[in-house]
């Protein structure tokens, strides 16, 4: 089973929240409380145990958040101050509605009438923010998301010269458009990849150029949309499953990227995790430092060896260099 990793700035917005919350539902189920905050039992439990330890200055007997957990229900029994849900300061509320403004201006958002309502309720509470004279301007790629969007909208088919980063090659394919949209701030175009006979995700800024074609948009029945409720990535068990063994400097990786399984010890983890090709995790790997061993797959391994090998070449000293210059003069 995969486990998606959050970012650790989410888990501290999170465990800052999670007291209040707690405190307003006395012995909720934990089941429940994790469905409302969107992760799963054993991370709100592990978030729980982190919380134990957390609280005020002197952390002895009444500076610590306490709570008793009774199976699966949990009641905060001390708050330890933490009554109250954060409060956005002018600074960060300014922030939300630069995004906001920027997210409901952006072509092919979906849920427009969501970041329309979150943001004149944000303005709402800012007051004075609503009408600060903020100039929003997208990002560089968006004359070529506008064109790529007009092409969609033709309904016709496209040829795309695209750059593939996990191969790190630029190849050229026709492709019948089925929508657009953005995920994790990409925006990114879903068609049914002629090349490759199956649906694909194209990221916007990494299409080189495209033309528009005069014959139809044709999807073919099984070209189904992909669900990316968790992110563009899914990792199955046809992809190469990769074995590392990390420092604490690389403890990272289990945070940003989807693991199969983490195994830890006191000084250093092993990792498991799926790529989509061997060719992005060796040239991944290769910059990760002693922090990162790499275990498997043998194909792997052998591939890192032959790159160290190739680069302890370039550094080998041609012959006659080794010679003394003054001798012979």
């Amino acid at each position: 089973m995969s486990a998606v990793r959050t970012p650790s700035g989410d888990r501290l917005g999170r465990l800052l929240n999670l007291v209040p919350y707690l405190l307003a539902r006395p012995g909720i189920l934990i089941s429940e409380a994790a469905a409302d905050l969107g992760v799963t039992d054993k991370q709100l439990r592990e978030d729980l145990e982190l919380l134990w330890v957390c609280g005020l200055p002197g952390y002895g007997p009444g500076d610590l958040i306490d709570m008793a957990i009774d199976g699966d229900h949990v009641t905060i029994s001390h708050d330890a101050g933490m009554d109250k849900p954060l409060r956005l300061n002018p600074d960060e509320a300014l922030a939300l509605v630069v995004a906001l403004r920027m997210l409901a201006e952006t072509p092919g958002i979906g849920t427009r009438d969501a970041i329309e309502r979150a943001l004149a309720k944000i303005e709402s509470a800012a007051g004075d923010l609503a009408d600060a004279p903020v100039a929003v301007r997208l990002p560089a790629n968006q004359k070529k998301l506008a064109a790529v969007r007009a092409a969609v909208d033709s309904g016709h088919a496209l040829r795309l010269t695209y750059y593939t980063a996990a191969r790190d090659e630029t190849t050229d394919r026709v492709i019948d458009p089925m929508r657009m949209l953005m995920v994790g701030g990409f925006n990114y175009l879903e068609a049914w990849c002629r090349r490759a006979e199956a649906t694909r995700m194209f990221r916007i800024d990494r299409i080189d150029g495209f033309t528009e074609l005069d014959e139809p948009s044709a999807p073919p029945v099984e070209a189904i949309p992909h669900d990316v409720t968790g992110g563009v990535f899914r990792p199955g068990p046809e992809l190469p499953l990769v074995t590392l063994r990390v420092g604490r400097g690389g403890r990272w990786i289990t945070e940003y990227y989807p693991v199969e399984e983490v195994v830890k010890d006191s000084t250093e983890w092993l990792v498991t995790m799926r790529v989509t090709d061997l060719g992005w995790a060796q040239r991944f790997l290769t910059g990760q430092g002693r922090d990162v061993t790499v275990i498997g797959p043998p194909e792997l391994l052998d591939r890192i060896r032959a790159q160290a090998a190739t680069a302890l070449d370039q550094y080998a000293a041609p012959t006659g260099l080794g010679a003394d210059p003054v001798a012979g003069r």
